[in-house]
């Protein structure tokens, strides 16, 4: 085998035998197979696709890279979404599900494309670590029935590499690649139930509900052929989740929410998804696991697990109580609608890719991101404003000419024009 003839079977749309598929996961993972043979070949997906087989195959061999975790803990869930814009539910659904009795074991990634990760957002608390060992990783699941550990040279390494190379080469947006990082990340974790949390719209990688739909059937059919309790859900992300977006600015909104300050759609995404992960892991009925979840965040039940994941992992669990302590920007910049305007609309890629101009996420393998960067959002869809009203602030400590920022910013947004009625004579 070789890796020119692989490249040009997908670039042909010809299927890749199971072998060939391993060959070349385990000949790039080792090194033998170098950064832009991968990249061709990433690319010839992303353009071509590959059958439900091959992505099988894949997902597979990258899982089978490395270790399979092997937690002494009796049962475990998981969650994993797809990505988005302000996408921060796993800050707030681990502590809800823990405190609710079920153990939520999470291995998460750092940021991918204009979406955030989870681990990005994580590390921005003072003094925080998520680079776990499993052995550390297992004595915090004990103690505490949920913590958050980043990707380990030991758990999927081929996905390590191959996801930061699509990060760098514009091959994110992919259904079987997506596929294939996600489920041999969370095969490799080894939890017993899985929800998986598939989004569509502007913001999201998948940009129709069709799509999404797609990704989710193929994501749950592995994860019943791994023998996991599994199901996908299909959210929508043509608008940010919540009011922020970037790495500390969506810790703060996180923990608004477990400290029950902030109801709205972050909320009810997360009370939603929470439930149904209780239910499969076996606490009710849908309907009675969201009461369940909704009393976790106004007993405070919740911001305690939370607050002891922090102290755990290193981090400073003051933050909890004193939101200022979060990493804040140097520079602000409030963009302000020029007339009486009703939102009807954002693009939420190019919200995201205006947050990564401002530093809050990485353009190149070995990139460094701004926590304190990020978009507080103003205005909601459907919502009306009067000029001179604040639309959004952006934020950054890198990034103090936000010109250009700006102006992508505002293009993401449409609205209608509101014209002042004439007064009778």
């Amino acid at each position: 085998m070789n890796a020119i003839d692989i490249i040009n079977k997908t670039k042909l749309s010809i299927p890749l035998s199971h072998e060939e598929i391993v060959w070349l996961v385990e000949g790039y993972t080792n090194g033998e197979i170098p950064d832009h043979q991968m990249s061709a070949w990433l690319m010839a997906v992303r353009l071509n696709g590959i059958t439900d087989e091959e992505t099988l195959a894949l997902t597979y061999a990258m899982r089978d890279s490395g270790g399979i975790m092997q937690l002494d803990i009796p049962y475990t869930v998981d969650k994993h979404s797809t990505g988005g814009v302000g996408d921060k539910t796993s800050l707030i659904i681990g502590p809800i599900v823990a405190a609710c009795g079920v153990c939520m074991s999470k291995m998460s990634g750092r940021g991918l494309g204009h979406t955030g990760g989870t681990i990005d957002k994580l590390e921005s608390i003072p003094g925080l670590r998520t680079d776990l060992s499993v052995e550390e990783f297992t004595e915090i699941l004990h103690k505490n029935g949920f913590a958050i550990m980043s990707q380990s040279g030991e758990i999927c390494p081929a996905d390590k590499k191959i996801y930061a190379l699509r990060n760098a080469t514009g091959t994110v947006d992919s259904i079987p690649l997506i596929c294939a990082s996600i489920m041999s990340k969370k095969l490799a974790t080894n939890a017993d139930c899985l929800l998986l949390d598939v989004k569509y719209g502007t913001g999201a990688f998948m940009k129709t509900k069709e799509e999404a739909e797609k990704l989710a059937a193929i994501m749950e059919r592995i994860g019943r052929s791994a023998g996991k309790q599994c199901r996908a859900v299909v959210t929508d992300m043509n608008e940010p989740l919540g009011c922020n977006v970037g790495n500390s600015l969506e810790v703060r909104e996180a923990l608004e929410v477990l400290r029950g300050e902030t109801r709205g759609e972050l909320y009810n995404v997360c009370i939603m998804l929470a439930s149904e992960l209780l239910a499969l892991a076996g606490k009710g009925t849908v309907s009675e696991c969201a009461e369940l979840a909704a009393e976790a965040i106004s007993s405070g039940k919740a911001l305690e697990v939370m607050r002891e994941m922090i102290k755990l992992q290193g981090g400073n669990p003051d933050v909890c109580d004193d939101l200022s302590l979060l990493p804040m920007p140097k520079f602000r910049y409030t963009i302000k609608a020029v007339c009486d305007m009703e939102i009807t609309g954002f693009n939420c890629e190019e919200i995201g890719q205006t947050a990564l101009m401002l530093g809050a996420g990485r353009t190149s393998l070995n990139g460094r991101i701004d926590a304190t960067a990020g978009i507080i959002m103003q205005c909601r869809i459907g919502e009306s404003l009067c000029a001179g009203d604040p639309i959004m602030t952006l934020c950054s400590t890198v990034c103090s000419d936000f010109s250009e920022a700006a102006i992508r910013a505002l293009n993401a947004v449409s609205y209608i024009r509101h014209t002042q009625p004439k007064n009778d004579k």
